[in-house]
């Protein structure tokens, strides 16, 4: 157990911290996360083939050490996940022009433009780290329930009601569903029921 575990409390285990390049002077981030416990060296026993991962065995192969950097720790869960947003949003993703590895973008997203319109710096990328948080609690509700869920238990159950103009409903959690059906990750039953895929 190290210092940090000791300091530990209850109801605010979670920190933030940041993957570093030390090829770099100073070593500049490339990675942004959220966790408990070994959650920020997990990544560097088991690299991942991301983005992510692939800059670690890069780093690995150069003979350097990645460096894990604390950025806030003793935070709930709502809290490092705010901070997460707002540090991925400030250093931005690759995908972006940014400096970070975080896959929060759509392949294709990023660097799209509108004439006349004005794209904040970060809103992207916060935008797409909400909607990876409300699809995993959407896919964890599946989960959860072998027998399906439907759309308005999605809705009313996890807070996601909506009401447009008085007239369409619950769009919300129909696209949370269907973004999770594209990926394979829910499936239909033949009772109008979404169900977690077993993979």
């Amino acid at each position: 157990m190290d210092d940090r575990d000791a300091q530990v409390t209850p109801d605010k285990p979670y920190y933030v911290y940041a993957l570093k390049d030390p090829r770099q002077h100073p070593a500049r981030p490339f990675y942004i996360g959220k966790g408990t416990g070994t959650r920020a060296h997990d990544h560097l026993i088991r690299p991942d083939h991301t983005p992510k991962g692939d800059r670690i065995r890069e780093i690995e192969r150069a003979g350097a050490q990645v460096l894990v950097s604390y950025l806030v720790e003793h935070l709930t869960e709502p809290e490092a996940l705010r901070l997460e947003a707002e540090l991925i949003a400030a250093f931005g993703t690759q995908a972006s022009g940014g400096l970070l590895t975080n896959t929060v973008l759509p392949s294709g997203l990023g660097g799209k433009e509108r004439p006349g319109l004005t794209v904040p710096a970060g809103a992207p990328e916060k935008a797409q780290v909400g909607l990876t948080l409300l699809k995993d609690a959407v896919l964890e509700f599946a989960q959860a329930n072998p027998g399906g869920v439907k759309n308005a238990e999605v809705a009313s159950l996890l807070g996601l009601r909506s009401d447009y103009g008085g007239g369409s409903k619950d769009y919300l959690s129909y696209s949370l569903l269907g973004l999770l059906m594209r990926e394979g990750k829910i499936g239909r039953s033949g009772k109008g029921r979404h169900v977690a895929q077993v993979k």
